[in-house]
């Protein structure tokens, strides 16, 4: 069972997850102009729930499933699956907009987001190294914006509703994380993961008649990919995390840029510019650092 805490094992799973995750951003974006988001949602979570099951059931090692939906905090629960759900909106609207790159680099604005809103939900106080890591980051964003025309007039319409969507993600998911940290107090990972499936797949499922757009055979097949690539990725992700600790991971979950960068060229023909992976840069270095800060300030309190 050594195996299983081995930082190579869990490196290659993250890079394989990270790959197979863009992967099926690739699908999204290239189903988005004819299938509605919240189809392409239902069908991701949807077919992602027997994964989650699997997961936690392997967790649970035998005892049964359902007992992992036991809680006493169900509004908590609630709340998480609404902000990842918004978060997931914001995610695939904004691939159908912006080149993949882009998409990418804004989309992992996450970790500036979660230091500011630590502030006001749990109290945390940010000094001038974390501070000055989140205003680094939102430089990045600056530069990539910069980068496609936002301060010139270039930028159509479509492609500035796109950046703001992908920056509300970073928020939106920044709000799903915090939640996580809150309700892991008291409840088991198992229990957490579980509830935002069914949530989050019940939310598609109930918007989803509203949208409907009957798929041709082709699309269906896009869609049922993008539903397993996403539950592959996650059970990879599991492993991934499951084998070494994920601050010395979280480097490599950035590797999503090289491959979002390599299919954008691949499928799109798209070619990020200078100033989008400057912008990119900007935004891993300053996650990064936050990222090592954090470390610091635990390493203190130990």
């Amino acid at each position: 069972m050594a195996l299983r805490h081995e930082m190579r094992r869990g490196v290659l799973f993250m890079l394989g997850a990270c790959a197979l995750f863009t992967l099926m951003s690739v699908l999204v974006k290239a189903l988005g102009d004819r299938i509605p988001v919240v189809e392409i949602m239902f069908f991701r979570g949807a077919l992602a729930v027997p994964v989650v099951l699997l997961v936690v059931a392997r967790a649970r090692r035998g005892r049964p499933v359902v007992e992992s939906l036991r809680t006493k905090r169900f509004p908590g629960h609630l709340l998480r699956a609404c902000t990842g759900t918004a978060a997931q909106a914001c995610a695939f609207y904004a691939l159908v907009l912006l080149p993949l790159a882009e998409h990418t680099a804004l989309t992992n604005t996450t970790p500036l987001f979660i230091t500011l809103l630590s502030i006001p939900f749990l109290g945390e106080k940010v000094g001038i190294h974390r501070g000055g890591a989140v205003l680094l980051g939102f430089a990045g964003i600056m530069v990539i914006a910069l980068g496609q025309g936002a301060f010139s007039g270039a930028l159509d319409q479509a492609a500035r509703i796109g950046i703001m969507v992908a920056v509300a993600h970073g928020v939106f998911s920044a709000g799903t994380t915090l939640l996580v940290r809150l309700l892991s107090a008291t409840e088991a990972s198992t229990t957490i993961t579980l509830w935002q499936s069914l949530l989050m797949t019940s939310f598609a499922g109930v918007a989803l008649p509203f949208f409907w757009v009957t798929p041709s055979w082709h699309d269906l097949a896009l869609l049922i990919m993008i539903g397993l690539l996403g539950g592959v990725a996650q059970v990879m992700l599991t492993e991934s995390w499951a084998s070494a600790q994920v601050s010395a991971l979280a480097p490599y979950s950035y590797s999503s840029l090289l491959w979002a960068i390599l299919f954008g060229w691949i499928f799109f023909a798209d070619v990020p510019g200078l100033l989008t992976l400057a912008g990119a840069a900007l935004i891993v270095v300053a996650s990064l650092y936050i990222l090592h800060r954090e470390l610091v300030r635990r390493g203190r309190r130990a």
